[in-house]
């Protein structure tokens, strides 16, 4: 006996027995129980909806030979007939391989005949919108006025192609596509009647891959039937369709809540090993995800025969609708790139990477903050620089000294020899090799008016010591000048106070005269040079903002150079050894002293002026000074918060550092601003310069010539102003 496949077996008899046409089964049903027959009726829907069924059942509802009725009997000789295929009076065209206009003038000519042996001639073409234009051209005035005896029954999949002329002239019925649950039951009861064993997981997964169609799906469960040997398990299906197990893709769900990489891979492996389809599984992982977002937002509307009900419900409570979304977006959009990836593994494993990389507070192992070391690499690497020069420069300093030691001195008239000359030195002890290579040596006495004579030389016996702040400076003696100290044609020190820093700075730059000189931040030789830490602040007691470097025996002080003779007198006398590359050059005393300053007032000019793009530039322009301390933290409030706020803010303090010439970290805080940003300054400038343009375009001459000579009005709202800030 020839087996009949479960496709051809288990087709619909009657209206009763079809699965998911209610609406068309309905209109039907009260058009044969009424007799308001149509001549001519046209369906359409995708592959194994039932198309080809419905108009078998309507033929054996017109030409029963119990009458017309919407329950055709089955048994009698056009019922049988019908069903098999055999009835005269049943004509099935296949529009596909006849499409010609010739083929359709043949089976009109011979419609105008009466039927052989049944009610009516029923004339059913499928796939009609593949005929040509003139065959559809041909069959036009037939199908509007057909004999009494003829019906047409028009079947396609594409109603697009066909004609309007056509569509007019027909009942459209729309059939839909099997839901997952008919298909489920309705594969139920076969297996049922045919005595085979099916899992209902089995049953869902042939229901999906079904895609809607019935025929494919009795078409699959055929293959599961064979593939099987007769029992239709879950892993019997997913075997034969090469799916993934669901299971994986929770697995891979919550190895992307707990950014685990590891197991995001073991995930791709383990499809590589079984051969499945990348595309599958990412398509199954969109489904999934949309079920979890069903869930949260309907909870319990999954379906207790789910298999993964307790996953999907797990999941909907752990996973933000936030990460869903965009997992769902990655899904589908990973899909559709796999044909550009260079293998399906290789776009596989990036889509699923790419959900990792978007969570918040992604980092890669063992890897450093980029972002924050941008801000503070390039302070770091001068201190670096300074600490390292450190010895390099003291060797120079104990070089020059003991070359002036050697020099030849000129005998001069006894003096007081004060200590020498402070150098470079801060935090850092007499050592016994610099006090055995200072030397005593004779030095020149001063004008006599501003010096007391000393009885003889006196040996140099202290080390060079540096003060380190302001106010350890001593006053100057009020009656007379203090003396010099030159050795070898040197002058050591400064004549406008006891102790002063001998000034060194990189040959690139011109040696300033001692008028023009000022002190520098002195350099330690174990650690950085001295930072912004001693500049005194707002909260330190008695501290000032009018000088907060002002030094005893400054130039610009009452206690330095009596004149411009002594100016002259001591200019170039200051001879500086070449420590060329052996130093870093000192940070910018006023950029560095502006920070401290820095209020809501100045900060629009800031924002307005730093080279910022993008969104740091907007968040600088946008955003309003709070404060600022001495350890470079700075508070700004803005009012939007940005998306991509690390990388702005990480970007707003490397240019805030190179501005202010320190390290500086910003913090933003979130919430209304006022007028104080330069966004709002910005604004108000443009308003202001509108309402200026507005007032003064009706004293313009031009426009008053037009107006006078040509009757010209000014239109309200046209006056726009030029807001280019002028250069």
């Amino acid at each position: 006996m020839t087996y009949l496949v479960l496709a051809r077996k288990w087709r619909p008899r009657s209206f009763d027995t079809l699965i998911g046409q209610d609406h068309v089964v309905r209109a039907l049903n009260h058009a044969l129980t009424t007799q308001r027959l149509h001549h001519a009726w046209l369906f359409t829907g995708t592959r194994g909806v039932g198309k080809t069924t419905l108009s078998r059942i309507l033929a054996k509802a017109l030409n029963c030979e119990t009458g017309i009725t919407p329950n055709p009997c089955g048994q009698c000789r056009a019922c049988q007939e019908i069903d098999s295929g055999r009835f005269v009076d049943y004509v099935e065209l296949d529009a596909a391989s006849n499409r010609g206009v010739d083929e359709m003038t043949q089976l009109l000519e011979q419609a105008v005949y009466a039927p052989s042996v049944g009610r009516y001639k029923v004339y059913m073409i499928d796939e009609v919108h593949m005929l040509t234009g003139h065959a559809f051209n041909a069959m036009l005035k037939t199908l509007e006025e057909p004999p009494a005896h003829v019906k047409f029954i028009l079947a396609t999949t594409d109603p697009q192609k066909i004609p309007v002329t056509v569509l007019s002239r027909c009942l459209q019925f729309n059939l839909k596509q099997m839901t997952v649950p008919a298909i489920v039951e309705h594969l139920q009861q076969i297996l049922e009647e045919e005595k085979i064993e099916f899992d209902v997981p089995g049953l869902r997964l042939i229901a999906q891959a079904a895609a809607g169609s019935m025929r494919d799906a009795l078409s699959l469960t055929d293959q599961a039937i064979a593939y099987s040997a007769g029992n239709v398990s879950n892993d019997a299906v997913q075997g034969m369709l090469g799916t993934i197990d669901q299971g994986h893709l929770c697995q891979l769900l919550r190895a992307l809540m707990n950014r685990d990489a590891q197991s995001l891979m073991a995930v791709a492996d383990d499809l590589a090993l079984r051969g499945l389809s990348y595309s599958a599984a990412l398509g199954d992982l969109a489904v999934l995800l949309s079920q979890i977002a069903v869930e949260q937002r309907l909870p319990g509307a999954t379906p207790a025969e789910h298999p993964l009900q307790a996953d999907i419900q797990d999941l909907a409570q752990q996973l933000g609708p936030d990460f869903v979304q965009l997992f769902y977006s990655v899904a589908v959009h990973s899909r559709k790139e796999l044909s550009l990836a260079p293998d399906e593994y290789a776009g596989f494993v990036m889509g699923c990477l790419r959900m990792l990389a978007l969570m918040p507070g992604d980092t890669l192992p063992s890897q450093p903050d980029i972002r924050r070391d941008t801000a503070v690499a390039a302070p770091v690497a001068a201190a670096a620089a300074v600490t390292a020069a450190a010895p390099q420069l003291e060797q120079a300093v104990e070089a020059a000294v003991e070359a002036a030691q050697h020099a030849p001195v000129e005998p001069a008239a006894p003096v007081v020899t004060p200590p020498v000359a402070e150098v470079v030195t801060e935090q850092a002890a007499p050592t016994p090799a610099t006090e055995e290579a200072v030397a005593p040596a004779e030095v020149q006495e001063p004008p006599a008016a501003e010096t007391a004579p000393s009885a003889a030389p006196q040996p140099v016996t202290e080390a060079p010591v540096a003060p380190a702040r302001d106010d350890d400076v001593p006053p100057a003696p009020p009656a007379a000048m203090p003396p010099t100290t030159e050795v070898g044609g040197t002058i050591l020190n400064k004549p406008s106070a006891p102790a002063a820093n001998v000034d060194v700075k990189p040959p690139a730059e011109p040696a300033p005269s001692v008028a023009e000189s000022a002190p520098v931040p002195a350099v330690a030789a174990d650690g950085p040079p001295a930072d912004f830490d001693d500049i005194p602040w707002e909260d330190d007691p008695g501290a000032s903002d009018d000088a907060p470097y002002e030094q005893a025996g400054d130039p610009g002080s009452d206690d330095s150079f009596s004149g411009q003779d002594d100016v002259a007198s001591f200019e170039g006398a200051l001879v500086e050894p070449d420590l060329s590359g052996l130093i870093a050059e000192p940070r910018d005393v006023a950029k560095t002293a502006s920070l401290k300053r820095m209020d809501s007032s100045g900060w629009p000019a800031v924002a307005a002026s730093l080279p910022l793009s993008g969104w740091a530039a907007e968040l600088a322009r946008q955003s309003e000074w709070i404060s600022a301390d001495k350890e470079g933290q700075i508070v700004l409030r803005a009012q939007i918060r940005s998306a991509d706020d690390s990388q702005a803010k990480a970007r707003l303090s490397t240019v805030l550092a190179e501005y202010f010439g320190q390290v500086v970290r910003v913090n933003i805080e979130y919430g209304a601003t006022g007028d104080a940003t330069a966004y709002a300054v910005e604004q108000a400038e443009r308003e202001q310069r509108q309402l200026q343009a507005e007032q003064n375009a009706p004293k313009d001459p031009f426009i008053v010539s037009l107006i006078r000579e040509f009757g010209a009005q000014i239109m309200p709202g046209s006056i726009q102003a030029n807001h280019l800030k002028a250069v």
